[in-house]
């Protein structure tokens, strides 16, 4: 299959959401309490795309995934309990979702390829993304492509696993 990872447009916004609710119940399903408190929601995708940070997956003509890519840009990871590997510019990875009728087929796996590719693209080696501690399938990729664990960050009162990877031209290849 021919994969393709772009920028979201506004009228894909539920397509997007529909896949985020498919993340979000199997976030329930799993047990876990990420994701399970209205976050995210259809303003926080409207918000990634009129920014330009929201990016989708595709095959074909489909949209099978969908993330949210910052650069520079989470106050949060400037709190870390632990140490980043790099004080350089970086790429936050935020909400990776895939589409339940395309599990199984590692296309997260994929799409962090594709966000390492787009911060090479950007001059950019370092990519940092944090995930809750019970979020067992996120942590595999991480871990599978690479990312070091750093430490503890913080959002909306919790405490999240942080990673950071430093990329090359010559890995993504």
């Amino acid at each position: 299959m021919t994969y393709q990872f772009r920028k979201a447009i506004p009228s894909e916004l539920p397509q997007i959401w529909a896949i985020l609710q498919q993340a979000i119940a199997r976030r329930k399903q799993d047990g876990s309490n990420q994701w399970q408190d209205g976050y995210p929601n259809p303003e926080v995708i409207q918000n990634d795309i009129d920014k330009n940070a929201g990016f989708v997956l595709i095959e074909g003509d489909t949209i099978i995934g969908y993330s949210a890519l910052l650069i520079n840009d989470e106050p949060a990871y400037k709190k870390i309990e632990g140490k980043w590997l790099t004080n350089d510019d970086f790429v936050v990875v935020h909400r990776i979702a895939i589409s339940e009728h395309h599990l199984g087929k590692g296309l997260a796996t994929k799409l962090v390829r594709f966000i390492e590719e787009f911060a090479l693209s950007n001059n950019i080696f370092s990519i940092k993304a944090d995930t809750n501690f019970d979020n067992f399938a996120m942590m595999k990729v991480l871990e599978k492509l690479g990312y070091t664990y750093c430490g503890e960050v913080y959002f909306r009162g919790s405490s999240r696993k942080a990673y950071e990877k430093v990329i090359t031209k010559e890995e993504i290849r």
